[in-house]
């Protein structure tokens, strides 16, 4: 299985949309909490999901049991809270909520995890990638741009 990652910040659409026909994905999970900021440009949940389809034929799903919670967020971004020990409590999330068993795996073959953050070090979509990677077999993560 192949999974993909990806974020909207510090892209141009060009290059945003490039990055995903170019690797073919069928389907981009969007991982955020919030999908409907203005702030969020065109990756905006309805004008992401309609940009997908018709410049790369993706599909688009939102999935919430794959997002931090708001307090978590603030948390991190506003209360200082460091990257370690919001890992820590993101991971264990991950883990009390099953997803390695109530997200289906044909949802995520061939898929990308869409988040705001630019890069994936400090982004929660590598943690929900790599989490997945070790409760199921055979899942290369790669993250684009």
């Amino acid at each position: 299985m192949k999974l993909y990652t990806i974020g909207f910040t510090k892209k141009s659409a060009e290059r945003f949309f490039g990055l995903l026909c170019e690797v073919e994905v069928a389907t981009l999970v969007d991982v955020r909490l919030n999908n409907v900021s203005q702030l969020a440009g065109f990756a905006k949940r309805d004008d992401l999901k309609y940009f997908l389809s018709e410049i790369c034929g993706i599909n688009y799903i939102h999935r919430v049991d794959l997002a931090p919670t708001q307090p978590m967020l603030d948390d991190y971004k506003k209360h200082g809270v460091s990257w370690t020990a919001y890992e820590d409590r993101f991971l264990e999330l991950m883990k009390r909520r099953r997803v390695e068993d109530t997200v289906p795996q044909e949802l995520l073959d061939n898929a990308v995890l869409l988040c705001s953050e630019d890069k994936a070090h400090q982004c929660h979509r590598r943690l929900v990638a790599e989490y997945l990677a070790q409760h199921w077999d055979d899942v290369t993560i790669q993250h684009l741009g």
